[in-house]
């Protein structure tokens, strides 16, 4: 009879194990991703001669730097669960010291009295999985003047729904960047601040691919993914739903010449990017 008993106990538990293992086998690995796996939209290099395209590769995003609006051209990253935990909202802002020598370099100071906010590409809550990341995000080198109304309602409500698709199981590839010059903050309309040295955009765009959370990432983008692309006016008076500037990826692409998502097929790029997202927005 103890036989009979200790047999039935090991094959319960070693039903259990299978059952476990198997489990773990479906579910997708929720990885740290390359920010620019969907591509470097305006070919951006390391060569400081390429003043106004300066490619620059951090661990937590990756982004085009413009040396004479001193401000990024675009920044590029990936999130999923793996780049979401416990760690606060640092707000250090502080200047770039990887920028080449000789380069103007942004402070927190540069925005005092500007009437723009420190507005973030790479938000600080979509690196909260280590002090250091989140840090990252209050590098100058990822900031933009940007009006109050547009940074803490418009697009803070856009990057909150990003995190919400995240939180059902999905990871995205986001782009966020910047062109022309001249919008409306607290203080009326500017051009630049902090003596001429940073210019103020005129329009602030947005892609993001909306992929269930996975691996070969590129290879999975497909005539039926969802792409989101918002392009908004860098003033405070705007809609403070997003959803009213949704745009399509052409339209981003012929105002800024970059040539978004261009990892991915050519074919899945017509479709996906010819479309404008009417998907839920909460």
């Amino acid at each position: 009879m103890k036989h009979i008993f200790y047999r039935l106990l090991c094959i319960g538990l070693l039903s259990t194990l299978a059952v476990s293992c198997s489990d773990d086998s479906v579910a997708p690995a929720e990885v740290r991703d390359n920010p620019l796996a969907m591509g470097n939209p305006s070919g951006a290099t390391t060569d400081p001669a390429s003043y106004t395209n300066y490619l620059m590769e951090k661990p937590q995003y990756a982004l085009s730097y413009h040396r004479d609006r001193g401000t990024p051209n675009w920044v590029s990253w990936h999130l999923s669960k793996a780049w979401l935990g416990s760690a606060s909202r640092q707000d250090n802002f502080a200047p770039d010291n990887a920028l080449p020598t000789g380069w103007f370099r942004a402070t927190s100071a540069s925005y005092t009295g500007s009437g723009f906010d420190r507005g973030h590409n790479c938000p600080s809550a979509d690196r909260t999985g280590s002090v250091a990341d989140n840090s990252a995000t209050f590098l100058m080198t990822n900031i933009i003047p940007q009006a109050p109304n547009n940074n803490q309602r418009t697009w803070a409500d856009l990057e909150n729904y990003c995190r919400t698709l995240v939180d059902s199981g999905n990871e995205l590839y986001i782009i966020c960047g910047s062109y022309g010059r001249g919008g409306t903050g607290s203080d009326g309309q500017a051009n630049t601040i902090a003596d001429g040295k940073i210019t103020v955009p005129n329009r602030i765009w947005k892609v993001i691919v909306v992929l269930t959370a996975g691996s070969d990432d590129v290879s999975r983008v497909a005539a039926d993914t969802r792409v989101i692309a918002v392009n908004t006016p860098n003033t405070s008076n705007l809609n403070p739903e997003w959803a009213t500037y949704r745009t399509s990826v052409d339209a981003i692409e012929k105002a800024t010449g970059y040539d978004l998502l261009s990892a991915v097929s050519a074919s899945v790029q017509s479709v996906v990017e010819s479309r404008v997202d009417d998907g839920p927005v909460n």
